[in-house]
């Protein structure tokens, strides 16, 4: 079998590599401001009940990529990446990974970087992607935390969004939350 070598001109690749960062149209986002209102209400909901829950305890009970979870929860309820299993799932593993990564090898960046890059095929391979997970390790190896922030503010918080997204969202008649558990 021969192999053919192709010529490509000089500074033609990156001519083509930026040809496809252009896109194709439009945003298909539709603005639709009961689903505004629905996001709002579900992130107040949710990040006060959270913040209210840790000045009154002292437990942390919120965690930076939660506010990135109520988007997905309120404002794309119905996508694959903001289903229960997927916002629990998500943070768990991520959270899990951030911490057997520091607990093992520290806070090097490589370390920071190779908890991310776990975190992001753990997910993948359990079907439990969550983007807002993809910043867990990062928020557990900087921040040096122990185990127990796995349950508080991790798995406490992320059943605590999934609550009041299956109450929020099922408020609404054209909504029906979640589209799967499994």
């Amino acid at each position: 079998m021969e192999t053919k070598s192709v010529t490509v001109p000089k500074g033609h690749y990156s001519i083509h590599l930026l040809s496809k960062m252009k896109g194709k149209g439009r945003s298909p986002l539709k603005v639709n401001s009961k689903d505004a209102f629905t996001g709002l209400i579900g992130g107040f909901l949710t990040i006060f009940t959270l913040v209210i829950l840790t000045n009154m305890t002292s437990t942390a009970w919120l965690m930076a990529p939660f506010g990135a979870s109520c988007v997905l929860a309120f404002g794309a309820w119905n996508a694959p990446l903001s289903q229960p299993r997927n916002i629990i799932g998500g943070h768990l593993v991520s959270t899990l990974v951030g911490l057997i990564c520091f607990h093992l090898f520290g806070n090097e960046p490589w370390v920071i970087g190779l908890a991310v890059g776990l975190s992001i095929a753990l997910m993948m391979m359990t079907k439990t992607t969550h983007p807002p997970a993809g910043a867990d390790p990062l928020v557990v190896i900087l921040g040096a935390y122990t185990w127990s922030y796995l349950v508080s503010p991790v798995l406490i918080g992320a059943l605590i969004i999934v609550f009041f997204a299956l109450i929020i969202n099922n408020f609404r008649s054209d909504r029906e939350y979640p589209t799967f558990w499994y």
